[in-house]
């Protein structure tokens, strides 16, 4: 429809990493969400930089995770210094990423038409 998401990286290493993309939009179409993680947890890629970025949307939440859950595991949270949110793009922070990507997770808000 009106919206979309776009994840664009560079990463060198991992061999065959299955990746899932998911996005989605709420019943009364007011919030939008995009999700690419790794289902097996954690990624062995090394991530020299990463972007994600939705289109018709302004984020409201986003959060990086170095690793995905998986079994008894939850997902860990990158460390704020490591990313950057912006209204519309969620990126690796030159010189604070730690080159660990396993899950991205952003919500973002649609314009509201107001009566």
């Amino acid at each position: 429809g009106d919206f979309g998401c776009t994840f664009t990286y560079s990463a060198q290493g991992g061999t065959n990493e299955q990746w899932q993309m998911t996005v989605g939009l709420s019943e009364d179409s007011g919030l939008f969400s995009c999700s690419i993680w790794r289902p097996q947890g954690k990624s062995y890629l090394f991530f020299t930089q990463f972007k994600a970025e939705v289109k018709g949307a302004k984020i409201e939440y986003a959060m990086a995770y170095s690793q995905a859950a998986v079994g008894a595991q939850s997902d860990i949270p990158l460390k704020q210094e490591e990313f950057e949110i912006s209204e519309t793009t969620v990126s690796h922070r030159e010189g604070k990423f730690r080159f660990e990507l396993s899950k991205l997770m952003i919500v973002a808000k649609t314009p509201r038409d107001e009566l």
